[in-house]
């Protein structure tokens, strides 16, 4: 399905969890950026909140403004909304992205526009752990590193001696059966991404409010 609603003044986007993340990509205006690169994966916008995201360099779920999701006792819950300080009671916004599915399915998500005077991708060789100028996203392909950087002119120029990488990049062939932890050849600074890979192991606390829900 495509993008909702995008509101460029107040830099946020609706959209739902079934769309593809290059859809998102090209529904945002020119001088913002969504929470994650252009690169497309499994499962679409609700798989990547699932997930936690991928290659980004700051936290993720306060990227995510507000949720419907499907509950594993079927309820749908609506949590979050569309601005930043929104949260009466419970928070489960939160707790949701990453959850790998363990507290439902995503429906609906409300994502944060961030702003972007120059942007980025880039490819070149080097560790992951290393300091990059304004690089807001950052994986590895096998011995490859992408970097996409934004910010002041000048940050990027750090880069003038990297490949500009082709974009967009679509990943989904890489993983037919689906996006799972394990070792890979794609990897962030989270995880090493493979094909039908496994989760996490969830926390008891997770498991109780799975039940709850």
């Amino acid at each position: 399905m495509p993008v909702r609603e995008v509101f460029e003044d107040d830099q946020y986007l609706v959209a739902s969890a079934d769309t593809p993340l290059l859809e998102v990509w090209e529904a945002v205006p020119q001088g913002l950026l969504p929470p994650f690169p252009p690169v497309e994966l499994p499962g679409g916008l609700g798989g990547l909140v699932a997930r936690g995201g991928f290659g980004q360099n700051f936290f993720f779920p306060s990227e995510i403004l507000g949720l419907v999701f499907r509950a594993p006792s079927g309820r749908v819950i609506t949590a979050g909304g569309r601005v930043i300080k929104n949260v009466q009671g419970y928070d489960l916004v939160r707790p949701f992205v990453g959850s790998f599915g363990l507290l439902g399915e995503a429906l609906l998500v409300t994502l944060r526009l961030r702003p972007a005077q120059a942007q980025g991708l880039f490819k070149g060789k080097g560790p992951l752990e290393a300091d990059y100028p304004a690089a807001r996203f950052l994986w590895k392909d096998g011995e490859d590193l992408y970097i996409y950087a934004a910010g002041h002119e000048k940050e990027l120029a750090f880069y003038r001696d990297f490949e500009a990488a082709s974009a967009p990049l679509d990943y989904r062939p890489r993983f037919p059966s689906g996006m799972g932890v394990g070792e890979g050849e794609i990897q962030d600074r989270r995880f090493s991404w493979q094909d039908g890979g496994g989760t996490p192991a969830p926390h008891p606390l997770f498991k109780r409010l799975a039940e709850a829900l």
